[in-house]
């Protein structure tokens, strides 16, 4: 049995290998929870931006493990 933070993870990580401007949708029973979009750019590095859909909220981060527990518990 895969754990949900891992697929989290995997998710996250696929955004980044892929480059570029990317966003991606976590779903709770079928219901957006949580909008990530990806960016990587010399300046800044790689960021990782989260709206929380439920709460109006915007994070940035630049850790993959963070923005995995965020979505975790807005998840589960």
């Amino acid at each position: 049995m895969e754990s949900h933070l891992v697929r989290i993870i995997n998710r996250l990580e696929a955004m980044a290998t892929d480059g570029g401007t990317l966003k991606r949708n976590f779903e709770r029973d079928g219901v957006v929870v949580a909008e990530v979009a990806y960016s990587h750019d010399e300046e800044n590095g790689s960021v990782f931006t989260l709206r929380d859909v439920v709460a109006r909220e915007t994070y940035t981060f630049d850790s993959i493990d963070l923005i995995a527990m965020e979505i975790y518990e807005l998840l589960y």
